[in-house]
């Protein structure tokens, strides 16, 4: 059942990105989500991120750890706190658990970018929560 909430939850966000910034929403995919046995109480997700050429994300939040990886493209990511940073096809990232992502967008405004995104969590915590302006 919580998976279903998260699928509803993740079809959402693009509608209110397509509002905030008139354009098509990024394609999230979540490819598994598994409760891990030895840290009772915790999940893991792996998901795919496709970004179309110049593409962004809304600024927001993850309540549980997440581990990036690039697939193909580039991709601008920013932590608060931390300088922007472009990584290419083959490098990586992490971002701490409750972190801001303020920026993460498609460096590219011609080719199209796509992340793998390993997360680690609370049960019934947050893939992603929207940051207020």
């Amino acid at each position: 059942m919580k998976t279903l909430y998260l699928i509803a939850a993740l079809s959402l966000l693009p509608l209110t990105q397509a509002f905030a910034h008139e354009a098509a929403p990024e394609n999230v995919k979540v490819l598994q989500e598994r409760m891990l046995k030895n840290v009772p109480g915790k999940k893991a997700m792996m998901l795919t991120v496709d970004y179309a050429p110049g593409q962004s994300s809304i600024a927001h939040k993850h309540e549980g750890t997440a581990m990036a990886y690039v697939l193909e493209g580039t991709i601008t990511s920013q932590v608060k706190g931390e300088p922007a940073v472009t990584y290419k096809a083959g490098e990586f990232w992490y971002e701490a658990a409750g972190s801001e992502h303020l920026v993460s967008k498609n460096a590219s405004t011609s080719q199209p970018a796509k992340l793998l995104v390993f997360m680690v969590m609370g049960e019934d915590e947050a893939v992603l929560i929207p940051l207020k302006n």
